[in-house]
């Protein structure tokens, strides 16, 4: 990476960056390093926008925003899957999805933030001195 002759921007994701070897880290490899935390309520309210959209829901149809609300500690993918969960949950019930089967989706999930609690805290705390807050 050090030796390329392009200019060329490069991107590396990790969800444990302990893991990666030393000479990775320094200066030359990876000009910087970010840090990447869970969505907000806003961007969370984005993401349950796309999801539905993806899917031919009429998102304008839901309170994204109290959706947004209800997912704080959500991941992205888990925001997606709460949309996911609710349409096989009202396709089993022969019912139109509604609000009510994605609420029910989001009780009924424990996101990575609370699973994964004192690796995430860890984590954090960790990059608070050592890398660039991307969010």
């Amino acid at each position: 990476m050090a030796e390329r002759k392009s200019r060329v921007f490069m991107v590396a994701t990790s969800n444990d960056i302990s893991v990666l070897p030393p000479e990775l880290m320094r200066k030359g490899r990876f000009d910087e390093i970010f840090f990447v935390d869970l969505p907000d309520a806003e961007t969370r309210r984005v993401i349950f926008e796309i999801h539905m959209e993806k899917r031919g829901l009429l998102s304008r149809s839901f309170d994204l925003a109290e959706l947004a609300a209800m997912t704080e500690g959500f991941t992205g993918a888990e925001v997606e899957q709460a949309v996911v969960s609710a349409m096989y949950s009202a396709s089993a019930r022969g019912e139109e999805l509604s609000a009510e089967h994605v609420r029910d989706a989001i009780v009924n999930t424990r996101p990575l933030s609370v699973i994964m609690a004192e690796q995430m805290s860890q984590l954090r705390a960790w990059a608070a001195g050592r890398a660039v807050a991307a969010n």
